[in-house]
């Protein structure tokens, strides 16, 4: 595995990947890979000849009172984890290689970031989109892969390529999950033992929220069956639940053939965020 911290070597190597008219795949990640990481890794894999992955722990996206300095880090452990996936190429730059440079341009998220997770999180996904239209410039992918466990995510960065025209495909991939059903997180470390056995009562709720909407096309109710399951089988506190067309984010939901009930919830010491994307024609 070629590993290297400088864009100028990056780029290097992506000339030669491309000079040898090779398909790049790309999983960008922030690092303390875990199953859902090595999902995309699987997928880039078995669609590309050439497989690059980034870890940077990307300042822009988080807030003054978020937990940039707190995010788990383990690079070598990472780098073993990388290894043994198949990436081809590992860019792991510091933050002056990917930011030497303020001229003061902002790229924003816009409607799309004012629900969910971005009605709390002032900016995130104006920081998202400058770290991987950065990204996507120096690796120049044939295909991106992002999970939908980051749905809010996703579908900003699925608008942006469309909107923008950007020369690549976005690639979906399913959450991976623990057996018993909780999202694969790198915060989940941070989870007490006891908010660890809770935790699977997020996707049971979500469960059990879109069930009841597919019987009765009721969202308000759906909603709240999902809100009274987390409050009662876990410690948590729900940031929200919300239930919106996908991927246009929107509460039109008559039209949607497509529909996302996505969930946040603050434990002692992480945050954890969880969604079902359904097909409603099915």
């Amino acid at each position: 595995m070629i590993q290297v911290e400088l864009i100028k070597d990056l780029k290097e190597n992506i000339n030669i990947a491309k000079t040898a008219n090779k398909t790049i795949g790309f999983v960008p990640t922030m690092g303390y890979l875990h199953e859902g990481h090595m999902a995309l890794v699987s997928q880039a894999r078995n669609e590309n000849d050439f497989v690059v992955m980034s870890i940077f722990v990307n300042p822009a996206q988080f807030g003054p009172n978020e937990d940039l300095g707190r995010y788990p880090r383990d690079l070598e452990r990472d780098k073993k984890m990388a290894i043994e996936a198949g990436v081809d190429l590992l860019f792991y730059p510091q933050e002056e290689e990917m930011y030497p440079k303020d001229g003061g341009i902002s790229i924003q998220a816009g409607r799309l970031a004012n629900v969910l997770c971005g009605a709390t999180r002032a900016g995130h996904f104006d920081g998202v989109l400058k770290v991987v239209t950065k990204l996507f410039h120096l690796i120049e992918p044939t295909r991106a892969y992002f999970g939908q466990k980051d749905a809010q995510q996703l579908a900003i960065i699925e608008t942006l390529v469309r909107d923008y025209n950007f020369p690549l495909e976005i690639r979906r991939v399913e959450t991976v999950r623990e057996e018993d059903g909780l999202a694969k997180s790198s915060r989940n470390v941070f989870l007490s033992k006891e908010e660890r056995m809770q935790a699977p009562a997020i996707y049971q709720a979500l469960q059990l929220g879109i069930n009841h909407y597919m019987n009765t096309r009721k969202s308000g109710k759906a909603m709240q069956e999902t809100l009274q399951h987390i409050e009662k089988f876990t410690s948590g506190k729900i940031d929200y639940v919300g239930f919106l067309s996908y991927p246009d984010l929107t509460s039109d939901l008559e039209e949607a053939s497509t529909v996302i009930m996505a969930v946040a919830v603050y434990f002692e010491k992480a945050r954890l965020i969880d969604n079902i994307i359904i097909n409603k024609e099915v």
